[in-house]
């Protein structure tokens, strides 16, 4: 709906330079008062030529002897149905004229190219030189556009070395460092990366065993943070010693907010109170279920803003992280809604009350992917052995930094040390989104001394998980092997959903350790100490420059 709605904008703003030839082009009125003035005059001369032919024939005059009224109502009879029947036809002529150009056709379901036309399609080269670096010579040119060599030479391994030695020449900068052999690069062509130059290297370490409602798992992060690894490794380890930390999964669904625009605010409201109504419920959940065998519609919550209606969706999306899937099925609630309120005008599918990669307190309240609880307790004499520092210090610090600093600072869903950190170097790992690491952070870290004051219950919650194990990038060699390492890799066919819940889990795990481990080391004043012990280089930083 809303790309329908707005592809002329779209189109206008990708083509700056090129005004697109319509068939409309050639009336010398807008095409709506065209067709307009057309109907009326065929409507017009059809009555007009009735009434004068029922008066001959009662008058028994010859129909053959035409009156010059009588020829201009046949004439604008006839000019009226050519018109009238070439507008049914005017995607096919749109198509004639505008031959050079692609166009969208809005009735079919065929998708909007992902790469926009080059200035002039008349430049490309049809039929490719065998010479890499004559198509190299090519691309710099501009005779052949980028992102059409992987189409052209049917090999996306030669596509990226291609591009990568025409991108040297065009800059003049030199990509050594950056590695373009040793990729599946058909494994991303189409859904992970256009226009690829090659891939960025990237260390995977490994922490754990984490100690996990009663399993053990080795929680493989990627990250170039000196200590992240090491730290989390000794949180992990005093978890396992403790005997282990114990989680709850409280929600699981995705959302999607889209909004919409009614002529007033009043409209706006009974559009609200239909939605939220319980008695639609059922109405409104078979349309959005219609888009996917796991995304099951859970609930509605709106808010308005003037006249503009924002309408939250939150489904079940089985092991996907679910972002498609929602919008798909939200989708079909828009074009269902449309029947009941003709007068509302799709403004975005996304209207920021999702909330999608921002912080946002909706995400915060009310969740959104997996809301996630883990809990340990800590064993006093753990603390002071492998932590090195004691439970009353790691309360205090809890207080001053985790929850007072962060009030201080206005934190929204940061009251914690960093587990950011750790939730980044996961997700980058197991082929998460990286940018839903903003919300999916959103952590209160707690501590309080427990049996006397002896031991040490902490707990990490997080209410906005977003993970998935199919789809994305998940599906990547390097990512799906660390979904495997983890006993998640893939859909879980017996109990879809439950392998994404249980990766939200072992995300909180880590958290839980990280949090543990850095919280000990700046009670203990082992911060600067230890980061200037393994996150420093030992090359010469000067001499590698050059």
């Amino acid at each position: 709906m809303e790309l329908r709605r707005r592809h002329s904008g779209a189109t206008a703003a990708t083509y700056p330079s090129r005004s697109r030839i319509l068939a409309s082009d050639a009336l010398p009125l807008p095409i709506r008062h065209t067709n307009r003035l057309f109907s009326a005059l065929f409507i017009f001369s059809v009555v007009f030529l009735m009434r004068r032919w029922r008066q001959k024939i009662r008058s028994s005059s010859p129909l053959h002897i035409l009156a010059f009224s009588e020829i201009l109502a046949i004439f604008g009879l006839l000019a009226s149905l050519i018109y009238l029947f070439s507008f049914f036809g005017i995607t096919f002529i749109q198509s004639i004229i505008s031959s050079n150009e692609e166009e969208v056709d809005f009735a079919s379901d065929r998708k909007l190219s992902a790469c926009p036309l080059p200035e002039n399609p008349k430049l490309v080269i049809e039929t490719l030189p065998e010479s890499d670096d004559e198509i190299v010579e090519l691309v710099v040119l501009g005779r052949i556009p980028s992102y059409l060599l992987e189409s052209k030479l049917g090999d996306c391994d030669r596509a990226v070395l291609i591009r990568n030695k025409a991108l040297q020449k065009i800059t003049g900068r030199g990509l050594e460092g950056l590695p373009v052999n040793g990729f599946d690069y058909n494994s991303i062509l189409g859904q992970c990366c256009e226009m690829p130059i090659g891939y960025v290297q990237l260390p995977v370490g490994v922490a754990g065993p984490l100690i996990l409602d009663g399993i053990e798992y080795h929680v493989p992060m990627a990250t170039t943070e000196g200590c992240l690894v090491a730290s989390t490794n000794r949180g992990c380890k005093a978890i396992a010693e403790s005997g282990g930390a114990h989680s709850v999964v409280l929600r699981d669904g995705m959302s999607r907010a889209p909004v919409v625009r009614l002529p007033s605010a009043r409209r706006a409201a009974e559009l609200k109170a239909y939605v939220e109504n319980l008695a639609n419920f059922e109405t409104i959940s078979l349309v959005f279920n219609r888009s996917s065998r796991f995304g099951r519609l859970q609930g509605v919550k709106c808010a308005l803003a003037g006249r503009n209606l924002y309408m939250r969706f939150t489904c079940s999306t089985g092991d996907a992280m679910g972002m498609n899937m929602v919008s798909k099925g939200v989708q079909n609630v828009l074009d269902f809604l449309l029947t009941d309120f003709p007068d509302m005008d799709v403004i975005s599918i996304s209207g920021n009350f999702c909330s999608d990669k921002k912080p946002a307190a909706v995400n915060w309240i009310e969740g959104r992917g997996k809301s996630v609880v883990c809990e340990a307790t800590i064993k006093g004499e753990i603390i002071r052995r492998v932590l090195k520092t004691t439970v009353p210090a790691l309360v205090e610090l809890n207080i001053i930094k985790n929850l007072a600093g962060s009030a201080v600072a206005g934190a929204l869903g940061g009251f914690n040390a960093h587990a950011s950190n750790i939730v980044s170097a996961v997700f980058i790992a197991t082929g998460q989104d990286p940018a839903q690491n903003v919300e999916s952070s959103h952590c209160i870290t707690m501590m309080e001394a427990v049996n006397d004051g002896e031991d040490l219950h902490v707990s990490v919650t997080m209410p906005s998980i977003e993970v998935g194990t199919v789809g994305g990038g998940t599906q990547l060699a390097s990512q799906s092997a660390c979904l495997n390492l983890l006993g998640v890799k893939g859909p879980n066919p017996e109990s879809p959903g439950s392998n994404s819940r249980l990766l939200a889990t072992i995300v909180s795990g880590a958290v839980l350790a990280g949090e543990l481990s850095l919280m000990s080391a700046l009670a203990a004043g082992q911060l600067v100490k230890s980061h200037m012990k393994y996150n420093r280089s030992s090359r010469d930083i000067a001499s590698a420059a050059q």
